[in-house]
């Protein structure tokens, strides 16, 4: 045969063998991931009744966290209370949100109160202590006027909440006011006006009612206590119980307040 015949191997050329080698490694190399035997975990399936407890944990509807409004209120004849009470239905009208009703220390010793005929108070209703105002997301405060301000009882729960006011923990907390008074020119707008200043040491959202109430504030065909600054009640020389009018509005105020509240969640 000539030069450069078949017969001789070239140099270039990759002998069979080697190749079939270098294709095998490459199909293992290349060849997918295989999937993890699963044989051992069928082995043991999850009982059914695991798995239904699983299913019905999963499905439970959790229950939503009410938003909280605290009514705290001073009360010496009941006429402030009787309108917290109805604020507290008022509140609780507003889906998501529930009034919380407390009132604040007495600073009277109890031959004083026996002295100015002053009822008990309903055990029912638990005293408020200065640390508990900040778990509150709104806050609705009701207090029987001392000469056109509010009652030293609430003046003194006041001033023992410096440990908010350090720490600011009230500040951007909606709150609004609800008062009594003895007659007619007696404080019905100045006693809220004047407690203002607790809530702006505090950085708090003063939160009037305005005329929200509608024809209610206009009414001139009988005597009513409330303003624009919040409900309110007159007690005359005690005797007088709040009217419907009046507990309308205080019902409106604690519907109005949770609405606000919603609103600032």
């Amino acid at each position: 045969m000539g030069k450069g015949g078949g017969c001789v191997p070239s140099k270039k050329k990759v002998p069979s063998g080697v190749v079939a080698t270098e294709d095998a490694t490459r199909a293992s190399r290349d060849a997918p991931i295989a999937a993890e035997d699963t044989s051992a975990a069928n082995s043991n399936p999850i009982p059914d009744s695991c798995q239904n407890d699983a299913v019905s944990e999963a499905s439970r509807p959790v229950a939503a966290v009410k938003l909280r409004i605290f009514i705290v209120f001073y009360s010496m004849y009941g006429h402030v209370e009787e309108l917290a009470r109805r604020i507290k239905k008022g509140v609780d009208g507003v889906e998501g949100v529930e009034g919380v009703l407390y009132r604040v220390p007495e600073t009277l010793t109890p031959e004083v109160l026996e002295a100015m005929k002053a009822p008990p108070k309903d055990d029912g209703i638990p005293e408020i202590s200065a640390a508990e105002m900040a778990a509150a997301d709104g806050l609705l405060l009701g207090f029987p006027t001392r000469y056109g301000c509010m009652a030293a009882q609430m003046k003194a729960f006041f001033d023992s909440t410096g440990g908010l006011w350090k720490e600011q923990s009230l500040a951007g907390k909606p709150a609004g006011f609800f008062v009594s008074t003895g007659t007619q020119g007696g404080g019905q707008e100045t006693t809220a006006w004047t407690a203002i200043t607790q809530l702006a040491h505090h950085g708090m959202l003063f939160v009037p009612i305005g005329y929200t109430f509608g024809a209610g504030m206009f009414k001139m065909d009988s005597v009513r206590g409330g303003s624009p600054y919040g409900a309110g009640v007159f007690a005359g020389d005690g005797s007088r119980q709040p009217s419907e009018t009046e507990l309308g509005l205080a019902e409106h105020q604690g519907k109005y307040m949770a609405a606000v509240v919603k609103k600032l969640a």
